[in-house]
């Protein structure tokens, strides 16, 4: 096992109570913007369509340059050690998640097969990547690559499915095909032969990377602002997807977890990962599949919202539990 200081860079390392703060503090700067897009929404400043288009540059180009870029750090092996655990916790985080959702949330509910994809896949891209960015730094970005690779692969095979009701595995080849996993691939290729990008267009990519938070957030907030709060806390579904999402999941990936003798920080990043918000991806499906898009943005909605009490809860905790 590596050491700790391998893994923490040292203005990253922080006791429980002043990790907790770090991350209130981010998700604070991040819901003052949330606030921005939702007001925007509510003007009309932002369309639906608006949120369309922005999410598109926000997958297809901003979120895979910020995951290329993490690779562009000076090369370690505790680094790579770093990474392959990163790769093997999330897997197994996956594997758990899949199998409690499928046990607890039945197909006698309504909408079980929302639910069940909401328990299950998270908005690591949107949320997690900004957050874990702004708390542990390119490490923890390089880090959480890992569980956006394996998010994109299966939200795109076990997810499509779940959504669509049957088999198609078709779709593994839209999961390779996805700008995040090929971003990873060539990043990493470009980690482990150490190439770096000259300095004049390395700096240009930062200044795109540096649009992750604003723009997501901005979409979060018009499309919470597309969505009506109060219809959906009449389901009660949604309190179903919201413990477990946010609290029983990534709670019990971390204690899973942490029987293994694998890096804090990398448990860390998984876990905060775990805990974000559901996905939106789930409300892309719905459309797809005609299967009540507007109860998958009450999902995505509520969950981004209460995320800014929960994640700083479960990192503070699981934090102190280390």
């Amino acid at each position: 096992m590596q050491t700790e200081a391998a893994f923490y860079p040292a203005e990253r390392r922080c006791v429980p109570l002043e990790n907790g703060i770090i991350i209130a503090k981010q998700i604070l700067i991040m819901f003052i913007i949330l606030a921005v897009g939702l007001g925007c929404g509510l003007k009309g400043l932002i369309t639906k369509d608006g949120t369309k288009q922005l999410s598109t540059i926000e997958l297809h180009i901003v979120n895979p340059l910020l995951i290329f870029m993490s690779y562009q750090s000076e090369y370690s092996p505790e680094l790579l050690g770093g990474l392959l655990w990163a790769f093997l916790l999330s897997a197994i985080s996956f594997a758990v998640m899949i199998a409690v959702s499928t046990i607890l949330v039945r197909k006698t509910r309504e909408d079980f097969d929302l639910e069940r994809f909401a328990c299950v896949y998270s908005n690591c891209g949107f949320i997690g990547i900004p957050l874990v960015n702004g708390i542990y730094g390119a490490v923890g970005v390089l880090y959480l690559t890992a569980y956006v690779t394996l998010f994109n692969f299966l939200v795109w095979t076990h997810g499509y499915m779940i959504m669509k009701g049957q088999r198609d595995f078709s779709s593994f080849v839209k999961a390779l095909r996805n700008p995040s996993v090929i971003a990873v691939f060539v990043g990493l290729i470009c980690y482990l032969t150490k190439l770096r990008l000259p300095e004049i267009p390395a700096a240009s990519l930062e200044y795109i990377t540096a649009l992750n938070t604003p723009m997501a957030m901005l979409i979060a907030g018009a499309t919470a602002s597309q969505t009506s709060f109060v219809k959906a806390l009449k389901n009660p579904g949604l309190y179903l997807v919201c413990a477990m999402k946010l609290l029983i999941m990534p709670l019990l990936c971390f204690g899973i977890m942490r029987l293994l003798p694998a890096p804090s920080l990398v448990i860390m990043v998984v876990t905060i990962a775990c805990a974000c918000p559901v996905a939106t991806t789930g409300t892309m499906f719905a459309v797809l599949f005609g299967k009540k898009p507007e109860r998958c943005s009450e999902f995505f909605a509520v969950t981004t919202v209460l995320s800014g009490v929960t994640l700083p809860i479960v990192t503070a905790l699981c934090t102190k539990l280390m």
